[in-house]
C-alpha cells in the first residue's frame, strides 16, 4: 500500500502538531512463517517514487505513534505488517514501488499508480460531514455501557458517508484498550475489522458503506476501550488512494 492519509486525530493524541496531509507506505506478509520472527529474514524494505522519491523502512523497530516507521505483529492472524507514516503532505501523482529484499538474496516487490482525484473527492465529502459522523457513534464519548449488557458482540454503530453526502467508501474499525486517544495501541488489538482479508478471501464488498461492527471477542469487565474508524476509497491495498484517519472514540464496559 502507498497512499495519502488525512489524519483527523484530535490534538490530545500527540505532542506534535498533527499534520493532517500525511502519507503512508504499508506492506503485509501472508502468515506462512508462523513461530518466525519475520524482521530477522530481511535485509531491507525500500519505497520508490516519482522524481527520485525514496524512504527506508525501520526493519527491527516497532512501529508506535512517535517513530511512526516499523513493524506491527498481527497476533489475530499471526502476520507481521511493515508501516512508515510520513507528515510531509499528500502524495505526487504517480508510480510508486515498494521494494523487500530478503537475507536470502530473493527480491521481492509490488507497484501501483498513485491518483490525486480519489484523495480530494473523499476528503472533500469527509470535511463536510465530519461532526456529523462523530456525534453519530455509538457507544463513544467515553460513554459507560449499561449495567448488565454482554462483554461480547457488542455492537458499534455511525452514519456512513453514504447516507450523509451520497459517497461511497470503505470502513476499517480498530479497537484497543484505553481511556483516551493516546491509549490507542497498534500493536494491541483487541479487535479489528480487516475488510483488506476479507476482500482476499472472496467478500468483494468488504467494509463498502459499512455503519456498524459487532466486536465479536468478549471484552473485560469495567475497562475503557478506545476505536477508530479509518476510511478508505479500496477494500483492495493495491488500489487504496486515500485513508481517512478518523477521531479516536472511547466507551467503558460495565
Amino acid at each position: 500500500m502507498a497512499c495519502d492519509v488525512y489524519v483527523d486525530f484530535d490534538a490530545s493524541y500527540s505532542d506534535e502538531k498533527i499534520k493532517k496531509e500525511q502519507h503512508k507506505f504499508l506492506i503485509s506478509f501472508a502468515p506462512y512463517t508462523k513461530g518466525v520472527f519475520v524482521p530477522d529474514l530481511i535485509e531491507r524494505i525500500t519505497a520508490y517514487g516519482p522524481d527520485g522519491y525514496k524512504v527506508d523502512f525501520a526493519i527491527k523497530q516497532e512501529h508506535n505513534s512517535i517513530n511512526k516507521n516499523g513493524y506491527i505483529y498481527d497476533e489475530r492472524f499471526g502476520t507481521y505488517w511493515y508501516m512508515v507514516n510520513l507528515n510531509t503532505g499528500f502524495m505526487k501523482e504517480g508510480e510508486y514501488k515498494i521494494e523487500v529484499v530478503l537475507k536470502n538474496g530473493d527480491v521481492l516487490s509490488k507497484s501501483r499508480f498513485q491518483r490525486s482525484e480519489p484523495s480530494k473527492k473523499l476528503v472533500a465529502a469527509y470535511v463536510k460531514s465530519r461532526q456529523k459522523i462523530y456525534n453519530s457513534y455509538s457507544p463513544s464519548n467515553g460513554k459507560k455501557l449499561k449495567a448488565g449488557t454482554p462483554l461480547k458482540n457488542i455492537k458499534v454503530s455511525w452514519s456512513p458517508l453514504s447516507k450523509l453526502a451520497g459517497q461511497d467508501a470503505y470502513y476499517i474499525f480498530r479497537l484497543s484498550e484505553g481511556s483516551k486517544s493516546r491509549d490507542f495501541n497498534t500493536q494491541k488489538l483487541v479487535w479489528w475489522d480487516n475488510v483488506f482479508a476479507q476482500k482476499f478471501y472472496g467478500n468483494k464488498n468488504a467494509g463498502l458503506n459499512r455503519g456498524e461492527v459487532v466486536i465479536t471477542n468478549e471484552l473485560k469487565p469495567k475497562t475503557g476501550y478506545v476505536h477508530f474508524t479509518e476510511i478508505t476509497d479500496s477494500n483492495s491495498m493495491g488500489d487504496t488512494n486515500i485513508c481517512i484517519f478518523q477521531p479516536h472514540q472511547v466507551f467503558i464496559t460495565p
